[in-house]
Formats: C-alpha cells, structure tokens, sequence
C-alpha cells in the first residue's frame, strides 16, 4: 500500500559569462523551451553595450550576460514495504530547462562584416545554452538510477533522509559540473570566437 509521497529538489541556474505496491521503473520527464530577448545596435560597441544591459540577469552575481540556461529540478519518490523494511518504490524526476538567447533585430540591415561576427558569436552563445541543459538532464537521469539504487532502510523516516540526502548531494554536484564548464568555456573563448570565424570565412571564400 502507499505510504508516502515527498517532493525533492528544486533549483535554479543561470549561464554563459535542477509508494507504489511494486517497484516500477524510473522515469524522467524533460521539458525545454527557448526564449529571446532582442537587442539593438548597428556597430560591434552598441551590440556589446546592449547586450551588457538587456541580457538576463543572474541572481547570483546581479549582472547581466549574453545569455542564460534557468533550470529546474522536481519530482517525486515514493516507497514500498519490503516485509518490515521501507525501500523505494518508485522515482519520478522532472526536468524544466529555459534558453534565454538574443536575437539582433538590426540583423537584416547589418554589413557583412559585423553579421558574420553576429552570427558566429549568437550561434556560440545557442551552444554554450544548449551545453548547459545537456548537462542538467544528464543529472537528472543519473538521479533516478540512484534513487532506485537505494537499499532498503528499517523505516521509511529514514529512507527519506536518505533520499533527500542524496538530493542535496547530486544538486550540489550538478551545480560544480555547471560552474567547471562556465570556467572553461571562460577561458577559451577568444580563442574559440577566432577559430569560428576563419572557419565561417573559409566557407564563404570556398
């Protein structure tokens, strides 16, 4: 019979610069979206500046950037009893991850100049977002197999310590892998913007 239901984990991420009477299996449910916000300008300085001053905000440092990944992780677990133990019974994670882009309504007037450097650089920013929702439900996925992997515990009081335990440590891991790849996107991105460009270039003249 049931005997518990809890919710787990919710969490919130900004980018570039979360009883059943048998054991059933887990199932993820993941839900993306994308949305823009625009931005002006006809040189390369009033682009950076709009950017600079429309991009979202992240909550975190109170400062604006090109673009952002709001991620944030749900469910629920459920729990069985297993002769005089409580295991779970089943997992449910729930996945919702917004992709904040830009969009350049200068974008049909531009020189081909500053729109080849538009496009490299808004097409990099779309990847950087994307990365980071890849990342998120590749943790989501793996919260599940350990939810499920959980042994039984004498009593459920403890099976949820030991399932919101288990939450908080795979909330804190999924926020480090987000944090590592920002540093090393951080890190590489000029000389990441120049090899797409020569790279967009050598198409062109090909």
């Amino acid at each position: 019979m049931p005997i518990a239901r809890i919710p787990f984990a919710a969490l919130l991420i900004a980018g570039f610069s979360t009883i059943l009477p048998a054991t059933v299996p887990a199932e993820t449910v993941i839900n993306k979206t994308i949305t823009y916000f625009s931005v002006g300008g006809r040189t390369a300085e009033e682009l950076d500046k709009a950017l600079s001053s429309h991009g979202p905000m992240m909550n975190s440092t109170g400062t604006r950037h090109p673009g952002a990944t709001k991620i944030k992780f749900g469910g629920t677990v459920t729990y069985v009893k297993h002769g005089e133990r409580c295991a779970v019974g089943s997992a449910k994670v729930t996945l919702s991850t917004r992709l904040i882009l830009p969009r350049w309504k200068n974008r049909k007037k531009a020189n081909k100049d500053l729109a080849l450097v538009w496009d490299t650089l808004s097409r990099d920013i779309k990847r950087h977002e994307e990365r980071h929702a890849e990342i998120a439900r590749n943790h989501a996925r793996k919260l599940e197999k350990d939810f499920m992997a959980l042994k039984p515990e004498a009593d459920c009081e403890r099976m949820q310590a030991r399932v919101a335990r288990l939450s908080e440590t795979a909330i804190e891991k999924h926020d480090r892998d987000q944090a590592r790849f920002d540093r090393t996107e951080a890190v590489n991105f000029d000389r990441r913007m120049i090899r797409l460009l020569q790279y967009r270039l050598d198409s062109m003249t090909k």
